[in-house]
C-alpha cells in the first residue's frame, strides 16, 4: 500500500522560509516522478515542482529561482525548500508519486497517489 506523509508546514511571514517532507512508503514504480502540489481556496490543484527517479527536476514559472526539490533515497523522502515565501504561496501542499517522468510543470493526470496535505501560510 503506497502512503505519502506529508509534514513541514506552518504560518511564516512574506520572505520567510520553509522546507516540507514527505515520507514515501510501499511504491514499486521501477521509474517514477514525485512532485507537490498545492491548492489555495477556491483555485485547482497546481503542479509545483516535481523530481524523477533519475534526477531531473521541474518548476512551476512562478516559484522557479525560490523553491528547491529534492530527495533522499535512503530515505525514502521527499523535500520541498521553499525560500522567499510570499502571500500568493498560501495553500495546502500535497505530495504525489506517479510513473511518469516529465521536464514540464507537473500535471494531476501524471500522478496515481496523493499524500493527505499540509498547510502552509504566508502572511503579509
Amino acid at each position: 500500500q503506497v502512503q505519502l506523509v506529508e509534514s513541514g508546514g506552518g504560518s511564516v511571514q512574506s520572505g520567510g522560509s520553509l522546507r516540507l517532507s514527505c515520507a514515501a512508503s510501499g511504491f514499486s514504480y521501477s521509474r517514477y516522478s514525485l512532485a507537490w502540489f498545492r491548492q489555495a481556496p477556491g483555485k485547482e490543484r497546481e503542479g509545483v515542482a516535481s523530481i524523477c527517479s533519475d534526477g531531473r527536476t521541474s518548476y512551476a514559472d512562478s516559484v522557479k529561482g525560490r523553491f528547491t526539490i529534492s530527495q533522499d533515497n535512503a530515505k525514502n523522502t521527499l523535500y520541498l525548500q521553499m525560500k522567499s515565501l510570499k502571500p500568493d504561496d498560501t495553500a495546502i501542499y500535497y505530495c504525489a508519486i506517479g510513473g511518469i517522468c516529465s521536464i514540464r510543470s507537473p500535471l494531476k493526470a501524471n500522478f496515481d497517489y496523493w499524500g493527505q496535505g499540509t498547510q502552509v501560510t504566508v502572511t503579509s
